[in-house]
Formats: C-alpha cells, structure tokens, sequence
C-alpha cells in the first residue's frame, strides 16, 4: 500500500488515506527492503531513489526483535496448519503487525486474510475462495 499512496494515477491510493491522514505510518524492515529492492531492480534514478527513501524517513521502521521472530514462528505454524500458506515476506510483515498490536493497511488481501491475529485495513474486493483477485495480482 506504502508503493502507491504517491504514486501519480494510482486510483488505489484514495482508497487509503481514510487510514493514513493524521496518523503516523509504520512499516515493517521487510517492506523497506522490499521497496528498496524495487528501487534497484527497476533502475530508478538517483532523484527517484532520494524520493523514496525521504518517504521511508518520514515513518517508523519496526526492526525485529526476538518476540517477533516467535510470532512470526507462531503464525507460521498456524497457517501451515491450517493449509493457508503465506509467502515469507508477507509473513513477516503480518508478524510485525501481530507482534505490536497495530492494524495492517494492505491492498493484498490474498496474502493476509487469514493470518491470525491480523488486523486487516484492505479495500480490496473479496474474491470467492480460490480465485486469484485481478487487482491484488498488480500491486
């Protein structure tokens, strides 16, 4: 969600900021490498890159700590349990929500549906089980 609340065009963006507006956002290590890999991998120029991480130094990044990695350990086994994989990325910022009690503002709710615990803040469309939404497969 972070990628595209200043994202030129993204209609998704006002979608979100009933959640964000006046309040302080938090992000997860795992998303700021994630973005920073984007950043790297689509050849974003030094202005664009600067941009970016200004936008990351405006927020909080939750590092980790040993009771995440037990939560994350926790949620892990649950859903392989349970038969609702997760990938590892989305896994551990979903943990980092869990860990510290704060709601999790994505447009992928594929991926975080049914972590529990979760406070899911999405906008996204639920899709029937199994159906893959069109939006989600875009962000």
């Amino acid at each position: 969600m972070f990628s595209f609340l200043n994202k030129r065009g993204d209609t998704r963006a006002a979608l979100y900021q009933k959640y964000v507006v006046g309040k302080t956002i938090a992000l997860s290590f795992v998303t700021v490498g994630e973005l920073l890999f984007w950043s790297k991998t689509k050849n974003w120029g030094p202005q664009k890159i600067a941009d970016l991480e200004k936008r990351i130094s405006l927020t909080t990044v939750i590092s980790y700590d040993k009771l995440l990695c037990e939560t994350y350990a926790e949620l892990k086994a649950k859903i392989k349990k349970a038969g609702s994989p997760c990938p590892d990325n989305d896994l551990w910022i979903a943990a980092t929500a869990v860990r510290h009690s704060i709601s999790l503002v994505s447009h992928n709710r594929r991926n975080f549906d049914d972590i529990p615990g979760l406070v899911l803040l999405c906008e996204a469309p639920k899709p029937p089980k199994g159906q893959l939404n069109i939006e989600e497969a875009g962000a």
